[in-house]
């Protein structure tokens, strides 16, 4: 769940009912799971990243998508693919993992997590940088140490 108002994420709430973990955001109250503050992961290089990314239900229109998949893995120490993007951005704020990208991706699959990992001390951003708007995929999202190293992977 993600409440916007007037252009400005406000709250985020992403519920995983099979772990019985409830993340939650609210605009300059920080992040927490299950009541307890989350910070973005500490890695501070591609190469000792976990990374995570879906695959769009459109891939074979898609072919830069391969290409970033196989780019990502031959620079980051792993990449996983879960199947909720909710979630790995939710991942991605508890330091669970390192960095996510998508295309492709809806406002319901990205408020809540974006504003988890902005509260949580991650970085945010479309693939060349600039701010992410819920409503214009694709997103970039990382423990703001890492994100440079994975635009420049993106623009590769």
């Amino acid at each position: 769940i993600g409440l916007e108002h007037r252009g400005t994420l406000e709250v985020g709430v992403v519920y995983d009912p099979m772990r019985d973990e409830c993340f939650a955001a609210e605009r300059g109250e920080g992040a927490s799971l299950n009541g307890k503050r989350i910070k973005v992961s500490p890695t501070p290089n591609l190469a000792s990243s976990l990374l995570c990314t879906g695959f769009p239900y459109d891939v074979r229109e898609r072919g830069e998508f391969a290409r970033h998949f196989a780019n990502f893995i031959m620079n980051a120490q792993g990449v996983r693919r879960d199947g909720a993007a909710a979630l790995d951005l939710a991942y991605v704020a508890a330091g669970r993992f390192d960095g996510f990208w998508e295309e492709g991706l809806k406002p319901w699959d990205v408020a809540a997590g974006v504003l988890l990992i902005e509260e949580a001390g991650g970085k945010v951003s479309d693939y060349h940088g600039d701010a992410f708007d819920i409503f214009t995929p694709p997103i970039l999202a990382s423990n703001g140490l890492i994100h440079d190293q994975m635009m420049r992977v993106l623009a590769a």
